[in-house]
């Protein structure tokens, strides 16, 4: 059995977001695997060692993101992907045609990836992907099986839990509650410096640059306004009513 799992650099969630230019400060940031890709990440090592198999880990980024397969091969992964070139940077759109055009250069049976992203928020990438190798996906998964043959997972819906099963190739998304992440031991952590890291540009994999350019642009981006500080109305009920009023015509200006 042949898994991939997908694998995205974000801010550390403790980091503080600061803007310079309309840009985002990346200097001295640090940065971590997605929390939603650790489950993920989780999940298809636990399942290789169960089922047996092979694991390969893929990034789309920098060079920086390099790390984030060191730690995806500390904890089990087999083989690692990182397409770090450039031009194929861009947006959900984009991403999810790079990771399919990586996916077909071999036959994957399962595919796992996090919920979303925590600094887009989008949760469009697995989807996406999905669609792109025309193969099931099941998004926000709190538990999986293999069960003769077949995948079958649960999610959380609408307060009761949803058990869903389907045949394989898959596409599955992983949610908090799914595991709990492992830390890589230091033999692993020492194995994951001695091995390779394939590393794949727009040539390598056959793509037709201006027919995957990115959908969306960024024309802005801004820290949200402080809150200023509220009142508090004295006085009996009718009071407090008046000058509420007056203070949403006058001062606030949402009613005439």
């Amino acid at each position: 059995m042949k898994i991939l799992v997908l694998l995205k650099q974000t801010f550390d969630t403790e980091e503080q977001i600061e803007l310079f230019d309309g840009e985002v400060n990346e200097n001295g940031v640090k940065y971590i695997i997605n929390p939603y890709d650790e489950y993920a990440l989780e999940e298809a090592v636990a399942v290789k060692e169960k089922y047996g198999g092979e694991v390969t880990a893929v990034t789309v980024g920098p060079d920086r993101a390099e790390s984030a397969l060191r730690h995806a091969l500390a904890v089990g992964v087999d083989r690692a992907i990182i397409v770090n070139d450039e031009s194929l940077f861009g947006d959900e759109y984009t991403i999810s045609k790079v990771l399919a055009a990586v996916a077909k250069q071999d036959s994957y049976d399962l595919i796992f990836c996090g919920h979303m992203a925590v600094d887009d928020g989008a949760a469009q990438v697995g989807p996406r992907l999905a669609e792109e190798l025309g193969i099931p996906h099941i998004t926000t998964i709190t538990n999986f099986e293999i069960e003769d043959g077949k995948v079958k997972v649960e999610k959380d819906v609408e307060g009761d839990v949803e058990v869903i099963e389907a045949d394989m190739p898959v596409l599955v998304t992983a949610q908090q509650g799914l595991n709990e992440p492992r830390y890589p031991s230091l033999p692993g952590i020492m194995k994951a410096k001695k091995k390779t890291i394939e590393r794949l540009e727009a040539e390598d994999l056959d793509i037709d640059i201006e027919e995957i350019a990115p959908k969306t642009e960024i024309v802005g981006q801004y820290l949200p306004e402080r809150k200023k500080a509220g009142k508090v109305l004295k006085g009996d009920i009718g009071e407090q009513v008046f000058e509420l009023v007056e203070l949403l015509r006058n001062e606030a200006k949402v009613i005439i």
